[in-house]
């Protein structure tokens, strides 16, 4: 009663159309040390702009590591005032833990962990900070 098909279908599987694209697929890895890498730039901004220099190029030589190639350094002052400024390097110190736990890279995460800490001291007025 029906005839069998003896033309190749014309149309594709969502699945063959993706895969047929042509562009390059990053890993997972690649993609977890774009994102580290993002987290620790923000938070070299934030430690440049309160002036813990020496905490910045730890976090320098850490996003040099991952992006292979030394990163720009803060040029502009945003005035937030150091309680904010030191709010804001402790969440993005905590993405950058989170991410660098999830791709089991150690030196990233102590790093992370240490500003935290830092950052923490600093909101509290302890003097363990470098930062003013």
């Amino acid at each position: 009663m029906y005839e069998p098909i003896r033309a190749k279908s014309v149309h594709r599987t969502a699945d063959e159309a993706y895969d047929r694209l042509d562009f390059p697929h990053r890993s997972r890895e690649e993609e977890l040390d774009i994102q580290l890498a993002g987290h620790l730039a923000a938070l070299l901004a934030v430690t440049d702009e309160l002036g813990d220099h020496a905490a910045g190029e730890l976090i320098a030589r850490q996003v040099a590591r991952l992006r292979g190639t030394p990163p720009a350094r803060h040029a502009g002052l945003s005035g937030a005032p150091a309680g904010a400024l030191h709010r804001k390097a402790h969440a993005l110190a905590g993405r950058a833990l989170v991410v660098a736990a999830s791709r089991a890279d150690t030196t990233a995460a102590i790093l992370a962990a240490e500003r935290m800490d830092a950052h923490t001291a600093a909101l509290a007025g302890d003097s363990l900070v470098g930062a003013p």
